[in-house]
Formats: C-alpha cells, structure tokens, sequence
C-alpha cells in the first residue's frame, strides 16, 4: 500500500467539535487530582474505548526517555498494536525517576486497566511537567479512578486542557472524512510550548478515528503524517524527554481502510496533525509570531526539510523576526551551515514574498517592506537553493523573545 497523501478522488473534510471525542467509540474523564498546585486545576485524564483497538505510536529520539515512554512502548509491543485506552498526567514528567518512575508509570497502565476491567498492557500512558520529580502517586491513583468513573462521550475539551503545563491554550481539532463508503471522524490533541523539536510527534498528542484499520496500516499513516506536521515543527530545538504521540482507531463508523480508502483515513490525519502541529507553534512559550520557512529547489524533501529545519532554529533568525528585522545575512548563514550542498549564486531568498538575496548580491532598498512584513504575526520565509529537481519542505517556528528567556529561567523556581 502506497504512502500517498492525495487521494485519487476529491474529498470532503469537514470541522466538528469534540476534539478526540468527536470520533465514535470513545469516552474521556479529566480531573484536578492534585498534581499541579492551582486549585481545581485539571491534571489527569484518561480516554478510552468501548472494545479493544487499533493502536499505534511515534516517541521521543532522546535517550534520556522518560519511564512513560519506555512503559508505552513495551505495551504496544506486547498487545501488537491493541488499545483500550490512553491516560495522561500532568504537571509532573516522571522523567529520570528511576526504578520508582517505572514503578509509578506501571501503576497508572495497572489501575486504569482495573477501572476499565482490561489488561495493563492495553493502557498507553504520558505524562508532561517538570523533569526528576516523583510523581505522587497515591493521588494520581486517586485521579484515575475518579476519571474513569466520570467518563463522557463529551469528554474531549476537559481532556485538551487537562493536559497542558505552560501551554497558553487548549489545542482540539476534529473533521468528518467523507467517502463513497460513508464517513468517519478524525479528532486528536496536543500540548506543547517548550523543549520543542519532536523528531518523532509532539511534546504530547493523541488521534482518535473511528475508521477499521489494522494496527500495521495506522502505524503507516501516523509515521507518513506526522512527517509533514508534528514532526515540522520546532519551538526551541529542544527534543524533549517525554515526546509521544499516540493513534487510536475504534473501528466504530464501520468504515474499513483498504488500499481504495487508505488516501482518505491520510487526508483526515494530515488535517488535523497539522491544524494541532501549528497551533503547537503559534502558543510556543513567549511566542509573539508565527513563522513558516519554506526551502524549495533541494535535491531531496529530506535535504529540504535539513535546510529549512537550520533556519527555524537558529537563533539569530528568531530574534531578527522578533524584531522586525530584515536580516536576510542570518538567513544565508544558517542554510550554508545546514549540511546541504549548494551553489550560493543559485540562491534565493524571500521575506513575506519580497526578494532580498539573489545571484549571490542583496536587495537591501527592499528591506523596508520585508521589515512591514515582519511587524505582523504570520511570517513567511522562502529559500530556494537552485540545485535540484524542485523538492520543497516546510518548518514552522515562532520569534524568540525575552518572555522565552523568563519562562524557563523561572521554570523550577
């Protein structure tokens, strides 16, 4: 089966709310158990399906995995791609615990498997906060069993919020496929704000569908689309010790993925991997702009993707976009470190589509109207290297500021 991303036959996508309840099939509960210190604040949530499901997940590439990470891979192993639910902490990573941490992240995978009446290794588990604090489990414990028991099909945006730390906003996005064999939904999740550069998903995310789909085909579409959206953007340029993102198909529309609806069950995760994947960059911490780098004219997209990825990070090109400045140089600079080769009197440079580097001399009397470009909050950068077959790769960023800087300056404290 062919990881094709456009569909032979014209789709029609719809927006629906409900977040990763939309889907059918699955129910959510979210609590305040007591991890974070605000009163009433929402921690932990659990999702979870009627029957046992398809299931699949993308992790972290750090080697400093967090108990979490490790105790959900082991799972989907063990079950062969098989899920009856997802449950989700924050406030606390449970990240370098030790031998408590695993301990700790076994019993979260034990207990909502004893709430729902499953097996442990059918429970997927993520937990996002601050790194080498033990989690107190007694009231994740607490929580769990409270959320299982206050589950609802309406669950979704409780679940959303239930899982942020810095996040500014909820991140929720679901749509309607429709195909010649009826519809099915897509919904999903997402948080994020700092230590963000996937190389594998996001800080945390969950999709839900309830299309039919063997776990080794939603494996295939989770990878292929996390490609272009999650695994597109960065924040920091942090990969973090918790990243995992999480697929889940109920099954329930009846709708089955075959080879003929294989493009549609993509549309639908592409829609919403990417509407949560840029979300993820618009809320990044202290962000002020949103900012897309487009490298086209590459050899390869993997070529593309490392150039642009190059410019996204740096530094010096975050704070010029805070600062509305046109400084086309960083630009230049940060693609010749990149690793790719290429001819510098065939590149080209674009801010907000106005032409500020070609054939190896600037167009600084253009600068003026890149720098209004750069006073809005929606920034386009565009490179083209001039050396291959015309592949192209987009990375979404955000500016640099020094709310960046206080944030996680005070981040323990």
């Amino acid at each position: 089966m062919a990881d094709v991303i456009r569909s032979t036959v014209p789709l029609a996508l719809a927006t629906v709310p409900g977040g990763i309840t939309a889907a059918r099939g699955f129910k959510a509960g979210s609590v305040h158990s007591g991890i974070k210190t605000a009163a009433a604040a929402l921690d932990l949530t659990v999702l979870a399906t009627e029957v046992p499901a398809s299931a699949a997940g993308l992790f972290t590439t750090n080697l400093a995995k967090a108990a979490p990470v490790r105790v959900s891979q082991q799972h989907l192993d063990r079950s062969s791609g098989r899920a009856r639910a997802v449950v989700i902490n924050s406030g606390c990573a449970n990240a370098c615990t030790g031998d408590q941490g695993f301990a700790h992240a076994r019993q979260m995978a034990t207990e909502t498997a004893v709430a729902l009446g499953c097996r442990p290794e059918e429970v997927l588990v993520a937990s996002t906060g601050v790194i080498g604090v033990a989690l107190p489990i007694d009231r994740v414990v607490s929580g769990i069993r409270q959320a299982v028991s206050t589950m609802t099909q309406n669950g979704g945006p409780d679940a959303a919020r239930a899982i942020m730390t810095t996040d500014l906003f909820p991140k929720e996005h679901a749509v309607t496929v429709q195909t010649a064999r009826g519809s099915f939904v897509v919904g999903g999740m997402a948080k994020g704000a700092g230590m963000i550069e996937p190389n594998m998903a996001t800080m945390l995310g969950v999709l839900t569908t309830d299309a039919q789909v063997s776990p080794t085909t939603l494996r295939r579409a989770l990878q292929t689309s996390a490609r272009d959206t999650f695994n597109a953007i960065t924040v920091d340029g942090e990969c973090s010790t918790n990243d995992s993102l999480f697929v889940v198909a109920s099954g329930a529309s009846g709708v089955a993925v075959d080879d003929e609806t294989y493009p549609a069950l993509l549309e639908g995760l592409l829609a919403v991997s990417r509407e949560l994947a840029i979300a993820i960059v618009r809320g990044g911490e202290g962000a002020t702009k949103l900012v897309a780098v487009t490298v086209s004219g590459a050899r390869t997209s993997d070529e593309a993707r490392q150039v642009a990825r190059t410019i996204a990070n740096s530094p010096l090109v975050k704070t010029a976009v805070h600062g509305a400045d046109p400084n086309w140089g960083r630009i230049v600079a940060a693609a010749g470190r990149s690793g790719v080769n290429f001819d510098i009197d065939a590149l080209t440079v674009h801010v907000g589509g106005t032409l500020m580097f070609e054939n190896g001399l600037p167009h600084d009397d253009a600068a003026p109207i890149a720098a209004q470009h750069l006073r809005g909050q929606a920034i386009q950068i565009d490179v083209n290297l001039g050396s291959g077959d015309g592949a192209s790769a987009t990375i979404w960023t955000c500016d640099l500021s020094a709310e960046y800087i206080r944030i996680n300056g005070e981040y323990r404290t």
